[in-house]
C-alpha cells in the first residue's frame, strides 16, 4: 500500500481565496491525501497566493519563501504556489522564485493530486502560461454557464456513479451539476460561500478580471446545497462572496436572483446568518435593498465598493456616482434599517487628483458615518488603464494623503462606534479563551475586515452561540458588551 502523503494548505488574501483553498483541500482528501495544518509537517506546502496589490505579492512571494525554509530543517519537501499570484505571473514567477517547486493555475485545480504527486516524485510540471481569462468565455453573459473553463469554487462535480461511497469525514458530497468538493480547514463557526467569479466590470485600475475571467454565477442550487452541508458541519454564519454580488443572476436570466436566494438561505436550517459582502453602488436595486433590509437571518449589511466620491476620480477609474448620489443611497438603506451596517474600501492618490477631489472625499466620509473604512494608495497595476494615465502623483504625495485619510478614517470609525452605545446587537460568538475573554461579532462586523464585539463576561458563553447584547462601551472601532439573552432561549420560550 502505498505511503500516504500529507499536504498543508497556506492562504493569503481575501475570503474567495479561502474558498478556494477548501475546494483543493476536498479534492486532495478525495484522493487520499492526509491534510495537516503546519507547513512544517506536510510532505508538500500549497500556498494560495494573492496576486490583487503590491502588498499582496510581497506577503505572497513571503510566504512562499518561509515555506522553502522548511525544507532544509523540517518534512517539507516541496512548495508549490496555486492561487491569483500564481495564475497572473505563471512562469514568470516560477522564474522570479526557482525556490517554488511548481507554479499552477486554475485550470491545473482539477488534476491537484497528480500534480503534486508529479512534483514530489521529482518530476517536472511545466508552470502555467498565464492568459487573459476573460476572453476564455463568450461575451454574452448568458451564454457562459455551459462553457468548459476552470472555476475555482465552481469546481464540476463526479458524475454520481463515480461518487465514493465513503467519503472522507469532513468532506462536502457532490450534490449537484456544479457543486464543488470541499474540505473545512477550521473549525470556525462562520464560513464563506461563493455565489460567483469573475466580473464583467472594466475599473481602470483593477487586473482581477483578467485573471479571475467574467462574471459567472453558480446556481442557486448548488448555493443552497453547499449551505446546508456548512450548516450539518456546525456553521452558523455564512457570507456570500464574489468580486461583484450585484451582478448575481445575470446570466442565469434574472438579475434579481439574489432576492429570492436570501430568504432561502436565511431559512436553513443552523444558519442564523447569512451576510453579502462586496456590493457595486452603480447596481444596488430597491428590491435589494429591502431583502437586506427586512429579511429574517440576513445581516443589514453593505459592503460598498465606493473607490471615491469625486466625479472626475471616478470617472477616470471608470466608475459612476458622486457624493450626493452616495449620500442619497446610505440615506435610502438607513431609513429602512436605521442600525445597518456599511463598510468601503477607497484609493487615495489616483492620477490627476487634486486637493479638490481629496476634499470632496473627505466630505464624503465625515458624512458617511461607515462602520469601517479601508484606504489604500494608489500603484501601477500591470495590465491595467491606469497604468498608463498621464498625471500621476510622486509617491511621497500618495502616501501624505494616505497617512492623512488614514487618520481620518480611523476618527470616523471609532465615532460611529461611539454612536452605537446602547444598541441592542445581535452577536455571534467566535471565540472565548482564559487570555482574551470572549468575542464576537455583530450584524454590521463582518469576519476579519471590521471591528469585533467584546463581552464584558464570558460566563455560558461558547463559540457558535447567537446572543443578544447592549453595547456599553468602545475601544477605538470595537465594541465592548454586555450579555442581555440567548437566541436559542428565546426562540424556544
Amino acid at each position: 500500500m502505498p505511503e500516504r502523503r500529507t499536504v498543508a494548505l497556506v492562504t493569503l488574501g481575501c475570503a474567495r481565496n479561502e474558498v478556494d483553498s477548501e475546494e483543493l483541500a476536498g479534492r486532495l482528501a478525495a484522493d487520499g491525501w492526509e491534510l495537516v495544518e503546519e507547513a512544517a509537517e506536510a510532505d508538500v506546502a500549497v500556498v494560495n497566493t494573492c496576486g490583487f496589490v503590491e502588498a499582496a505579492k510581497k506577503d505572497s512571494v513571503d510566504a512562499l519563501l518561509e515555506a522553502n525554509d522548511l525544507k532544509d530543517r523540517g518534512k517539507t519537501q516541496a512548495v508549490v504556489a496555486v492561487g491569483c499570484m500564481a495564475e497572473r505571473y505563471g512562469r514568470e514567477l516560477a522564474e522570479a522564485l526557482p525556490e517554488a517547486d511548481g507554479v499552477l493555475g486554475f485550470d491545473d485545480y482539477a488534476d491537484i493530486s497528480d500534480r503534486l504527486r508529479t512534483i514530489l516524485s521529482g518530476g517536472v510540471h511545466a508552470s502555467h502560461t498565464p492568459r487573459d481569462r476573460r476572453k476564455l468565455l463568450p461575451i454574452s453573459p448568458a451564454d457562459r454557464q455551459g462553457a468548459d473553463v476552470s472555476l475555482p469554487g465552481h469546481a464540476q462535480a463526479p458524475e454520481p456513479q463515480d461518487v465514493p461511497a465513503d467519503l472522507p469525514e469532513g468532506l462536502a458530497p457532490a450534490s449537484g451539476p456544479r457543486a464543488p468538493l470541499r474540505r473545512r480547514l477550521h473549525s470556525s463557526p462562520v464560513a464563506s460561500v461563493k455565489l460567483a467569479s469573475g466580473c464583467d466590470r472594466r475599473c481602470s485600475f483593477c487586473a482581477i478580471p483578467s485573471f479571475r475571467g467574467s462574471f459567472v454565477s453558480r446556481r442557486p442550487s448548488d448555493v443552497l446545497g453547499e449551505t446546508r452541508w456548512l450548516a450539518g458541519q456546525g456553521v452558523k454564519e455564512i457570507m456570500l462572496v464574489s468580486e461583484n454580488n450585484t451582478s448575481y443572476g445575470k446570466d442565469l436570466g434574472d438579475i434579481r436572483l439574489l432576492e429570492t436566494l436570501l430568504p432561502e438561505l436565511a431559512a436553513v436550517d443552523g444558519i442564523e446568518r447569512v451576510r453579502v459582502s462586496y456590493l457595486q453602488p452603480a447596481e444596488m436595486r430597491p428590491g435589494l435593498i429591502d431583502v437586506l433590509t427586512s429579511t429574517d437571518r440576513v445581516a443589514p449589511y453593505f459592503d460598498l465598493s465606493f473607490q471615491h466620491s469625486a466625479p472626475g476620480v471616478l470617472r477616470a477609474m471608470r466608475r459612476f456616482g458622486d457624493t450626493e448620489r452616495f449620500l442619497e443611497l446610505l440615506e435610502t438603506i438607513r431609513g429602512k434599517a436605521p442600525q445597518a451596517g456599511v463598510r468601503s474600501n477607497f484609493i487615495v492618490g489616483f492620477p490627476g487628483e487634486d486637493e479638490a477631489d481629496l476634499a470632496e472625499l473627505e466630505r464624503f466620509l465625515t458624512e458617511a458615518r461607515l462602520d469601517a473604512i479601508g484606504v489604500f494608495g494608489y500603484s501601477d497595476e500591470e495590465g491595467t488603464e491606469a497604468a498608463g494615465y498621464e498625471r500621476k502623483l510622486h509617491q511621497d504625495v500618495v502616501d501624505a494623503r494616505l497617512a492623512r485619510l488614514s487618520r481620518l478614517a480611523e476618527e470616523l470609525t471609532a465615532q460611529r462606534a461611539e454612536d452605537r452605545l446602547g444598541e441592542t446587537l445581535h452577536v455571534l460568538v467566535e471565540s472565548v479563551d482564559d487570555e482574551d475573554g470572549a468575542v464576537g461579532r455583530a450584524a454590521h462586523q463582518a469576519p476579519e475586515t471590521d471591528g469585533q464585539v467584546v463581552f464584558t463576561s464570558a460566563t455560558g458563553l461558547v463559540p457558535g452561540r447567537m446572543v443578544e447584547a447592549k453595547a456599553v462601551g468602545t475601544e477605538g472601532v470595537d465594541l465592548v458588551a454586555d450579555v442581555v439573552s440567548d437566541r436559542r432561549e428565546e426562540a424556544g420560550r
